[in-house]
């Protein structure tokens, strides 16, 4: 199939070309709204779990999921206000992490013998019934006065609530505050030596040992006489000479394969306490066991393994850079545990549905803490009315301010004008997201190297400068187009004033344009001669909708709007899902009108029929575009 001239292109791309990506601009905002979120709904009884609503649409909590991971998860929480406070001295920050560590301690204290629960449940509770059914399996405890509390408590839950506890340890100033928190990780290392390293629930159950790890027995000492040295430090030196030759064994063990993946989370944040507290030369035999570690997990596109990295290692322009691009990426990703199915949609690899590359970030299987997933698991999911914390978010993200990965000053970021995600390719059409880029908006049909006195320039990874063509600026936005020829990898994106940013180039990156993420597209049906146009989308002021799209009267043409696809190595590596069905793509490329515009074109026939309303995907040379809805009756 040939090009086919577009039904509407002025109005269509225009409309999509100048409209403000302020929604996927990663920022303070973000985070400070995510936590603001999480105290609201999420930390009930002063521990994280998730809400579950009355439908996908719906914003009624009718009960609460994940009690389970409760205790890992307030860790993680703790660590992110840590991080957050270190950077901005809010008073919030100290609040919600009394709020967080006092949760920790409860759990602590409900069980009656210091062992860690899992999770509390009030008898008051109205979900009371809910979270013990859910979590049955781990057991379910009683407790005076008035408690339930859920045990079979594992290592993770431990480490979560030990690296929590030691980033806060560092990172607050408050002389009762540190108190507070040495007073815990004391109690829990106490614990654990007086049950030699055993996991013991009040009837007796030992539900898991830390005699078969090493690196975490080590980890928690270390801690213990970094916040309580009189009480500790003889029995970490002890322990450090007999165990840390045994530390390298069980990492080199778990990188053989990626199944049950939240172990990469429990050895990076045990690694990192080990690590960043250790100056004598055992931090040698510490260092080894993590590049085998990171060795493995370094190419997952993961932004928590990432500043992990940074802390332990310090700055990497290119990893750095793909850090900002996977936090940006995050805010595409839905709040909510909807069904994530790409087989048939991504290049698989072995016999276990596994994506032969990272699955983009916006598109991953939806979780609890994306860090801790495979990046390469192709389904999973639930319902929708299950809400994620963000803690995957604000947790990297405050590190990232932290260790100087993430500039507060501008914020300044490059996005695909299409899709919001990361990575752009040479011709495709970019989005710079800061403030103060141009005194004033302004745009042009055909883009120029020189708009309003404001200027893009992009110098590529072989040192290789050339102005970018600008469409459209303004205070807080420039749309340009990546110079042809711009080599793949690490690029320098700078606007003069405003700062330099760092973005990664690749030979493809497939993008489609939607309206509030429907398919922005033109359709059209041809039946005796005549061309009828169809209707994809409409838009109110508030929202966008799909319009079913009738594929039983004859065949229709419907043509895509994109960026960053027209460098394929050939059409037949350019597939298109629309759910689970595969449609053929007739054309691939350039649109010709407008400079970085591309457009593929399909034909939708009666196989299609009673689809109904889900996901278009477009897959480039093995690279997914984001998702856009369409609705086919």
């Amino acid at each position: 199939m040939e090009r086919v001239p577009s039904v509407r292109p002025v109005i269509l791309f225009f409309s999509l070309i100048f409209s403000s990506l302020s929604q996927i601009a990663a920022s303070e905002t973000d985070a400070l709204a995510i936590s603001l979120n999480i105290q609201s709904r999420h930390l009930i009884y002063n521990t994280v779990r998730d809400p579950v609503f009355a439908s996908p649409a719906s914003d009624q909590i009718v009960s609460y999921s994940r009690c389970g991971d409760s205790a890992i998860w307030t860790g993680h929480y703790l660590a992110a206000e840590a991080f957050r406070y270190s950077v901005t001295h809010s008073p919030d920050a100290i609040a919600n992490a009394r709020r967080a560590l006092a949760g920790i301690q409860s759990l602590m204290d409900v069980t009656g013998t210091n062992v860690l629960a899992r999770c509390l449940i009030p008898d008051d509770s109205p979900y009371k019934g809910d979270l013990q059914s859910e979590e049955a399996h781990n057991g379910v405890y009683r407790s005076a006065p008035g408690n339930t509390w859920i045990g079979g408590t594992s290592r993770d839950q431990y480490s979560g609530v030990m690296f929590g506890l030691g980033v806060a340890f560092d990172l607050f100033d408050d002389p009762a505050l540190k108190s507070a928190i040495a007073a815990q990780v004391t109690r829990v290392v106490d614990y654990l030596r007086g049950k030699d390293w055993l996991v013991v629930m009040p009837n007796g159950a030992i539900t898991t040992t830390f005699l078969i790890r090493p690196d975490q027995q080590l980890a928690f000492l270390q801690l213990a006489r970094h916040v309580n040295p009189n009480r500790f430090s003889t029995a970490y030196d002890i322990n450090r000479v007999l165990l840390s030759p045994l530390v390298i064994a069980p990492v080199s063990i778990e990188v053989q394969d990626d199944s049950s993946y939240f172990k990469f989370n429990i050895d990076s944040i045990d690694l990192y306490t080990l690590i960043h507290l250790e100056s004598s030369s055992f931090n040698e035999i510490y260092r080894k066991a993590y590049d085998i570690l990171r060795n493995h997990t370094d190419d997952h596109r993961n932004a928590f393994f990432n500043m992990i990295d940074r802390a332990l290692n310090g700055p990497n322009p290119a990893r750095d850079a793909e850090t900002r691009a996977l936090l940006e990426a995050w805010l595409l990703r839905p709040r909510r545990d909807r069904w994530v199915e790409l087989r048939g949609k991504v290049p698989a690899c072995g016999a276990e549905d596994r994506a032969c590359q990272p699955i983009p970030v916006e598109q991953r299987v939806t979780t609890d803490f994306i860090w801790q997933r495979s990046p390469f698991q192709m389904v999973g999911g639930g319902s929708g009315v299950i809400e994620t914390a963000g803690i995957d978010y604000i947790l990297p993200y405050w590190m990232a301010r932290y260790y100087g990965v993430i500039d507060a000053a501008s914020e300044l970021r490059v996005v695909s004008a299409a899709s919001g995600g990361a990575g752009l390719a040479p011709e495709a059409i970019g989005s710079l997201i800061g403030s103060g880029l141009a005194p004033a908006a302004q745009s042009v049909f055909s883009p120029v190297t020189n708009l309003g006195g404001i200027s893009v320039r992009v110098k590529d990874s072989a040192g290789v400068s050339r102005l970018a063509a600008l469409y459209y600026v303004s205070h807080g936005q420039i749309n340009f187009v990546v110079p042809a020829g711009t080599a793949p990898g690490i690029a320098e994106v700078a606007v003069e004033g405003a700062g330099t940013v760092r973005i990664e180039i690749r030979s493809v990156a497939p993008a489609l344009f939607s309206q509030r993420g429907v398919v922005a597209a033109t359709a059209i049906r041809v039946a005796a001669g005549r061309q009828e146009v169809i209707p994809v989308f409409q838009c109110s002021e508030s929202a966008c909708t799909a319009v079913p799209i009738d594929v039983t009267g004859g065949p229709v043409y419907l043509s895509l709007y994109g960026t960053g696809i027209r460098n394929r190595s050939s059409l037949q590596n350019v597939t298109c899902a629309i759910g689970s069905i595969g449609v053929a793509v007739g054309y691939a490329g350039a649109q010709g009108e407008y400079p970085g515009l591309d457009q593929l074109n399909e034909t939708l026939t009666s196989n299609l029929r009673g689809v109904g309303e889900t996901d278009l995907v477009v897959t480039a040379d093995g690279q997914m575009s984001n998702p856009v809805r369409i609705s086919l009756r």
